[in-house]
């Protein structure tokens, strides 16, 4: 999942009324999106952010894998406001997750195929390497589930089950916006959107 391409707008419009460490962690999570952990370098995260290396260390000590869950945070609120919106859109779940699935397949046409999810290319780069890294997605998908779940119990299920179901509509929207990326389309998404629906409704 990743962020809007309005939001994407806002935030670089923002970057120059924001201090040093906010610039570099946006600059961080724009490239991580784009381009994964591997291929992101330190040099190109603060030239991106305007600011110079020592800023970044300064900042994040730790270096690139501290500033990776920084990054990976910032990425993981954008997308949870984006959500958050989605789902308040409507009363009824169904829809609501639906609606969630255009969005996600707009914005992804809109960045031309290039920022999918937030922590997905970071997660499996650094798998088993870097723990931090590791609990830092593991929280942004457990926050994103979290909110589908919320909508699903205000829908009328069980805590147990709207959790459950819940973890499945985002496992098939990850899976389905890689696809939608490899494919330049946003038929996976949409499909998947149709379908998950179509399943929430069976529960309801």
């Amino acid at each position: 999942m990743h962020t809007t391409k309005a939001a994407q707008q806002t935030t670089g419009t923002a970057d120059a009324a924001v201090g040093t460490r906010e610039r570099i962690v946006r600059a961080a999570a724009r490239l991580l999106q784009r381009q994964g952990y591997e291929g992101t370098g330190i040099k190109q995260i603060a030239g991106e952010a305007g600011a110079t290396l020592g800023s970044v260390y300064h900042f994040f000590p730790g270096g690139k894998q501290e500033l990776a869950v920084a990054a990976i945070r910032h990425g993981e609120g954008e997308f949870a406001d984006m959500l958050t919106t989605a789902l308040s859109g409507t009363e009824d779940p169904a829809a609501a997750i639906e609606d969630c699935t255009r969005l996600l397949a707009t914005a992804l046409r809109a960045s031309d195929w290039t920022e999918g999810c937030p922590v997905a290319a970071t997660a499996l780069e650094t798998v088993g390497r870097a723990p931090a890294i590791q609990r830092a997605c593991a929280e942004a998908i457990g926050h994103w589930t979290d909110l589908v779940a919320a909508k699903l119990r205000d829908g009328g299920l069980d805590q147990d089950l709207a959790h459950e179901l819940a973890g499945a509509v985002i496992s098939t929207l990850e899976g389905a916006e890689l696809t939608a990326q490899v494919l330049r389309s946003e038929e996976p998404l949409r499909s998947a959107g149709r379908h998950l629906a179509r399943l929430v409704r069976t529960y309801l």
